[in-house]
């Protein structure tokens, strides 16, 4: 009879045992797959906005048709058809800072009306704005008017300003507000934008900055289909506001429209970060460089003009005689 118990002790002790290596082996288990669980990509299909892996994201759409999907870092990818009327998506921060350079890189296909922007909002007042790297069939600009353009990280951008009345934006369906455009004219789909020479483009023309509301390295589609994987992370060093750049280093050239008659027009220049600049401008033909004040001018060849200080200060022009086509200079700085 005792050795009967002992051996039934024996018996229930190794059922005991195994039944706690198999919940030890369980255990283990569930610890190694939490990580799995918690990187695991997220999918979004309607409006919302939150943090993901540090960035924040906003999705967008005005009827359903479009999905994205939030990856790791900076990563996200959106896939859009027709269905989803307008779409806007993307990941970067809120709030935004202008101080900060941004770069990108991925893929982006669109069929149609679609544009790769660094895109955000103020507030106080309420305004949308747009640095366009790429876009499809439509030039997200037309129908604003054009105020100038700058140079910056190696092509130049026109600048325009419009005004959307009864639209939706982050403060309601029926707002009236300003929309602010940089569109580069060497689309791209990667690099990096020194944010800093748009926004202080933009303040030179008198627009007004509010208060930075979220940026984020958006793809749009407007009655369009499409597809974009991009991941974005922000240039900043210490939060320091970049040094001015041009093209060349050191210094920043800005232009604005001047007048203009039937035959000619001209344009208004403005360097800043250094006094001792070179600014190269390339003049598409058929169109020819006519007069220029207030600098120093040579002409390499006949569509190019290399413009330096003569004593003048940093604000300059020229006049171009049109010869049947209107498509402004391109701009370029450097410092020697």
């Amino acid at each position: 009879m005792n050795a009967l118990t002992h051996e039934m002790r024996r018996r229930r002790g190794l059922v005991a045992a195994v039944r706690s290596l198999l919940a030890a082996a369980a255990a283990v288990v569930v610890v190694f797959a939490l990580p799995g669980a918690v990187q695991a990509a997220t999918t979004i299909t309607s409006n919302s906005t939150g943090t993901d892996n540090g960035y924040f994201y906003s999705f967008w759409e005005q009827s359903s048709g479009a999905t994205m999907t939030l990856g790791s870092g900076g990563n996200y990818s959106l896939n859009w058809n027709t269905a989803s009327q307008n779409v806007v998506a993307g990941k970067g921060w809120n709030p935004g800072n202008q101080a900060n350079p941004v770069t990108y890189s991925g893929t982006w296909n669109c069929n149609g009306n679609c544009y790769l922007s660094l895109y955000g909002w103020f507030q106080n007042p309420l305004v949308e704005w747009y640095i366009v790297d790429n876009y499809g069939s439509y030039n997200p600009s037309s129908g604003a008017t054009r105020l100038g353009s700058v140079s910056s990280d190696g092509s130049t951008y026109d600048l325009y300003k419009t005004t959307r009345v009864n639209a939706p934006s982050i403060e309601g369906n029926s707002s009236t507000f300003d929309q602010y455009w940089a569109v580069r004219q060497s689309k791209r789909t990667g690099g990096t934008i020194t944010v800093a020479n748009i926004f202080n483009a933009w303040k030179s023309l008198g627009l007004k900055m509010g208060t930075a509301n979220y940026e984020i390295l958006a793809t749009e589609g407007y009655q369009s289909s499409g597809n974009s994987n991009i991941t974005v992370n922000s240039g900043s060093s210490g939060g320091t506001t970049p040094p001015p750049s041009g093209g060349g280093g050191g210094c920043t050239v800005s232009v604005t429209a001047g007048d203009s008659w039937s035959d000619r027009y001209n344009l208004n220049v403005a360097v800043s970060g250094s006094s001792n600049w070179k600014v190269t401008a390339q003049v598409p033909s058929p169109e020819k460089v006519s007069a220029t004040w207030n600098v120093n001018a040579s002409y390499p060849d006949a569509q190019t003009l290399v413009a330096t200080p003569n004593g003048n200060g940093s604000n300059w022009g020229l006049t171009i005689m049109k010869n049947g086509s209107t498509t402004w200079p391109t701009f370029s700085c450097s410092t020697s």
